[in-house]
């Protein structure tokens, strides 16, 4: 692809890990200046990525730290969070993951609105394979992340005409996330054998969807959801 200009200006919660950090670093690659926000951060991060340390559930401070841009080619919503060993099977466990995964998202789309809306910006969402069908083991990250895909639809028919916002529908990706499934054998071997692909994903190959989503290659894309999950959820 080719180099996009210096001024576009990207922000990624979540971006200090995982599909956030390696969407960071093929977008620092193109010319953007990059801004990753979130609470956990990898201790060696690419040169150029400005990491700042954020709730995405705080509001305010959500707010106050979008003050900061007057426009934004590009929000990618990457934060996010899985309760394991039955966390999310009580009402705290389930509004905490609920509050990280949708309220999350939706603080963050609101307090850059006017930023993205004065760059004629995009938004990439992460939804996940499980808004396509349940977990016996995370309600409430399948909950929120279904809800993240209607919640992206409806920002696609409001806010269309100025933003673009679509999904994507990460599985088996190679992250923190994924790790105790990666880490059980049993579990592994299960999920080795419905997987088409036949391997795991590595985080590049989702940021590789969504920097074409964020490009003007993509300029007509809107309300759509990407599934990016080896042939998982059609196997």
């Amino acid at each position: 692809m080719t180099q996009v200009a210096q001024h576009k200006i990207a922000v990624i919660s979540g971006g200090g890990t995982g599909i956030g950090l390696a969407t960071a670093r093929l977008l620092l690659a193109e010319g953007y200046k990059v801004t990753a926000i979130g609470i956990e951060a990898e201790t060696e991060l690419p040169a150029g990525l400005e990491f700042v340390k954020i709730d995405v559930t705080d509001d305010e401070a959500i707010e106050n730290f979008a003050g900061r841009f007057q426009r934004l080619d590009a929000l990618i919503n990457a934060a996010g969070m899985i309760a394991h060993n039955r966390g999310e099977f009580d009402m705290k466990g389930f509004r905490r993951v609920v509050d990280v995964n949708l309220n999350g998202t939706a603080a963050c789309c609101f307090a850059f609105k006017d930023a993205l809306t004065a760059a004629r910006g995009a938004i990439v969402n992460f939804a996940s394979m499980y808004a396509i069908f349940g977990s016996p083991f995370t309600p409430a990250y399948a909950a929120s992340k279904g809800a993240v895909v209607q919640f992206t639809k409806s920002l696609a028919v409001a806010w269309g005409e100025s933003v673009r916002i679509n999904a994507i529908a990460p599985g088996w990706i190679e992250t923190r996330i994924s790790s105790n499934a990666m880490s059980d054998p049993a579990r592994a071997e299960g999920i080795m054998r419905r997987l088409p692909i036949k391997r795991w994903g590595a985080p590049e190959e989702v940021a590789r969807v969504i920097r074409f989503l964020v490009s003007e290659e993509a300029s007509y894309v809107n309300g759509s959801l990407y599934t990016i999950d080896g042939g998982y959820s059609v196997s």
